[in-house]
């Protein structure tokens, strides 16, 4: 497979939670163009199975790949824990996957209590434990699982009384506790950060895109696949696999929001 510095980055996820990564993408490499391809239909990814969720995530890459890429960002918690060791093996070219924001977490400070959000596919899998074994005899670290979450948020609702009443429920039993860091592990999480402080607002809130996205920029230098567009030569196509009527105006309505707030 020939690679060229000009051809897009594919990015894929579950479904809308990617979108929070594309836009850090494309605030911090303004040059690069990309196609991001969201699996709405068969969304969330937090709850299948892992030969399903593997199965789904080859799908997704390689209908990126007929369309042309250079690097591959597997933007979803649950897929990068899953199926990222067979994308990288099936695949030659670049594949960058996500990882909760634990370290810079831990570098913080010392003081108080981390809690993780994510999926708990995401909070099972042995990628997860390894990272928290590295950390978790420095700080007191709480994986919290939230099932349905990312489910809620890919309906559209990134905030409301359905929002308040799931972050009431799975935070209840903490808003005691000395937290003083929020981890969102899953790229779903992003649009309900707001949210998620207004239930803490003692702590900072998290999430790996940045580090995900400085990452894959690394990747491409050295690859010398940087590309040599001008910004205002940046492209950017959303692909489906549920009603693109209903998904395409969520997606680029996230996209746009997310690049305001950021």
């Amino acid at each position: 497979m020939i690679l060229a510095k000009n051809m897009a980055i594919g990015m894929f996820d579950s479904g809308l939670g990617g979108v929070s990564v594309l836009a850090k993408a494309v605030k911090m490499l303004p040059q690069e163009s990309f196609l991001y391809y969201g699996d709405s239909a068969h969304a969330p990814y937090g709850e299948k199975d892992e030969k399903e969720i593997k199965r789904l995530s080859i799908e997704a890459a390689e209908f990126l790949i007929e369309k042309g890429i250079k690097a591959l960002v597997v933007a979803c918690n649950t897929a990068t824990s899953v199926a990222i060791e067979d994308l990288r093996k099936r695949f030659s070219f670049p594949v960058i996957g996500m990882e909760p924001a634990l370290k810079p977490a831990v570098e913080i400070g010392p003081q108080g209590k981390i809690v993780v959000m994510a999926t708990p596919v995401t909070l099972q899998k042995e990628k997860f434990l390894r990272l928290l074994g590295k950390f978790q005899d420095q700080r007191d670290i709480i994986p919290l699982p939230c099932p349905g979450l990312a489910e809620l948020i890919e309906r559209g609702c990134c905030s409301g009384t359905d929002i308040e009443n799931y972050l009431e429920d799975v935070f209840h039993t903490l808003k005691n506790d000395n937290i003083s860091i929020i981890v969102l592990g899953c790229t779903h999480y992003v649009f309900i950060k707001k949210e998620v402080k207004k239930f803490m607002p003692g702590a900072q809130v998290l999430d790996g895109n940045f580090g995900t996205v400085k990452h894959l920029e690394e990747v491409l230098r050295e690859n010398d696949l940087i590309s040599d567009l001008a910004p205002d030569e940046q492209r950017i196509k959303f692909f489906t696999s549920a009603d693109p009527a209903q998904f395409m105006p969520l997606y680029h309505q996230l996209l746009s929001r997310e690049l305001e707030n950021n």
